[in-house]
């Protein structure tokens, strides 16, 4: 189907780096016959075709070949990144499982790394340092489970002793778990153990002592002089790398908040996403120095 060039609307771009001119010029020139354009139908946003259309534009055609999808608008990026996935590089793809796992908590780490091109494991990595958690997760198929199923079991088992004739089913929809964790709950009951497994338990109870963030860190304007004072990391060759990186990220909240203003609007998305991808990584670089000081405290 042909349709007008301006009623689409850009999406956005599962690229860090966006559109390449190079290439979009590249295609222009060529001559070749451009494939239809991807176009999310309630929102007119295109999902996979960005460079073809700017290419057309630039070839003088006034409508360019369309072909719809239909969805939510908020799955537009999903489907964006699932299309794309052949071009996008590892630094895209995992860009975007950071913004799947803030703005999708719930979906499994398989989920997303349908949608992302990664493996689940790398998505279960970048979900500890995106942190955010959730009591349940969705995920390929679609169904929602209980990242820990212990309060559902314990309810199982309560159901089961009140209710013993009760079918696996009907407690299984009533605790929110399935029908084969009841059967184990029912087994672990008869053989007088807890319905909860010990590691379960174990992992529930990790869950809540996971430590609080931290309230209160030192402004980088008094701690810098010391840290350049100590002659184990000035005369250190680490301890030198270190104190440049230090001082080339050392941002002050009053500094940054004086300039995001500034910051033009289609730059936002691109500079919010390396402003947290580098948190993340100065995150666990942090984690690793606390473990390490925790070992050699032992």
């Amino acid at each position: 189907m042909l349709v007008d060039i301006n009623v689409l609307q850009l999406a956005d771009s599962p690229r860090l780096g966006g559109c390449s001119e190079e290439f979009v010029r590249s295609l222009a020139s060529s001559g070749a016959e451009l494939a239809p354009i991807v176009v999310h139908r309630g929102s007119m946003k295109v999902v996979d075709g960005a460079h073809r259309l700017r290419a057309a534009a630039l070839r003088g055609y006034s409508s360019v070949e369309v072909e719809y999808v239909d969805g939510p608008a908020e799955e537009v990026f999903v489907l964006s990144v699932s299309l794309n996935l052949a071009t996008l590089s590892t630094a895209d793809r995992e860009a975007a499982a950071r913004r799947l796992l803030r703005s999708r908590p719930q979906w499994s780490d398989r989920a997303i790394a349908a949608s992302t091109g990664l493996a689940a494991k790398s998505v279960g990595v970048l979900r500890r340092a995106v942190g955010g958690r959730a009591a349940n997760r969705v995920g390929r198929d679609g169904k929602v489970r209980p990242v820990n199923s212990a309060a559902g079991r314990r309810l199982a088992g309560e159901m089961i002793e009140a209710r013993p004739s009760a079918s696996l089913r009907d407690i299984a929809r009533a605790a929110g778990v399935s029908p084969g964790t009841v059967r184990d709950v029912r087994r672990r009951l008869n053989a007088g153990l807890d319905p909860v497994p010990e590691r379960m338990r174990a992992a529930e109870k990790a869950d809540a002592e996971v430590p609080a963030a931290r309230a209160e860190v030192r402004a980088p304007a008094s701690t810098l002089p010391i840290l350049r004072r100590d002659p184990s990391l000035r005369f250190n060759e680490h301890g030198r790398l270190v104190l440049r990186w230090l001082e080339a990220h050392a941002v002050s909240s009053g500094e940054w908040a004086a300039v995001v203003d500034g910051v033009p609007s289609h730059c936002r998305e691109l500079v919010a996403d390396m402003a947290r991808g580098c948190a993340e990584v100065w995150a666990q670089m942090a984690e690793a120095l606390e473990q390490e000081s925790r070992r050699q405290a032992v």
